[in-house]
């Protein structure tokens, strides 16, 4: 709240308004504790406000011109510890063919660290399953080999075993998804979401499980277990390292933790 100098309180109109009173707008915001997205958001929200009355030449200048952005750190990952990745994967009655296709969609996501709208168009043809590795087509049409698990690719084994003898067997050189039978229809990526949730609650999970959380904890676990961070981005499909660089942070704080929960002079 901005006073003038006999202490009452200062009227300010789109003319009036300063640089100096955006500052003091801003301030305001970080004393009642807000995030910096939501500061962030309210200077942008100023900024566009100001180009608008310079276009109705309701002013001359911008006081937001030169006003800079608040930092924004970069939320970490929600990932899964080790364990939890087990409970998860014990859940699905893999001797139910639901069961057995849930247990391998699960299998393939943590073994591969695929994104889910990728593991939703995976196909048994995109599958070397003698090599141990998987053909996918990432973000912007790139294609990418990732290495995958013995356990999942047994999975996806018997889940072609499986297979309705009239669609034919499930050579590598076919078209059928590598999770469902080809009678059914496909899974979306809602469908792979509500699924995944559906079976962390009944796991007791701590929070609401996604299909990213088990490519986070993919990533995680591969880090704290010595991988390079190179390796594990081109795994991942980014295009920047810097995108990769995160999950250090995530291996980070878990070993602060390690040190807190375990050092005699911690």
């Amino acid at each position: 709240m901005k006073f003038d100098e006999f202490g009452e309180k200062k009227k300010l109109t789109v003319e009036s308004v300063s640089r100096d009173d955006l500052v003091d707008f801003l301030a305001s915001l970080y004393r009642q504790k807000l995030e910096s997205r939501t500061v962030a958001r309210n200077l942008v929200t100023m900024r566009n406000f100001f180009r608008f009355t310079l276009v109705q030449e309701l002013r001359t200048e911008d006081p937001s011109l030169n006003l800079e952005s608040p930092k924004i750190r970069r939320s970490l990952p929600g990932y899964l510890r080790l364990e939890e990745v087990e409970k998860l994967l014990a859940q699905p009655d893999d001797k139910q063919p639901l069961g057995l296709r849930d247990r391998a969609m699960f299998e393939v996501l943590y073994s591969t660290g695929l994104r889910v709208s990728e593991l939703v168009g995976l196909r048994v043809m995109d599958m070397d399953r003698a090599a141990g590795c998987v053909r996918c087509i990432g973000k912007g049409d790139k294609e990418r080999i990732v290495p995958i698990g013995k356990k999942a690719i047994a999975l996806v084994n018997a889940i072609c075993a499986t297979r309705v003898p009239s669609f034919g067997k499930c050579e590598t050189g076919q078209r059928y998804h590598a999770l469902h039978q080809p009678a059914r229809r496909p899974l979306s990526r809602v469908g792979v979401w509500k699924i995944l949730s559906a079976y962390g609650r009944q796991a007791g999970m701590r929070t609401g499980l996604t299909p990213h959380m088990l490519r986070h904890s993919f990533a995680t676990h591969l880090l704290e277990r010595g991988a390079d961070l190179r390796s594990v981005q081109l795994m991942l499909g980014h295009a920047d390292i810097s995108t990769t660089q995160i999950y250090t942070h995530v291996v980070e704080e878990r070993l602060k933790q390690i040190y807190k929960a375990h050092h005699p002079r911690a």
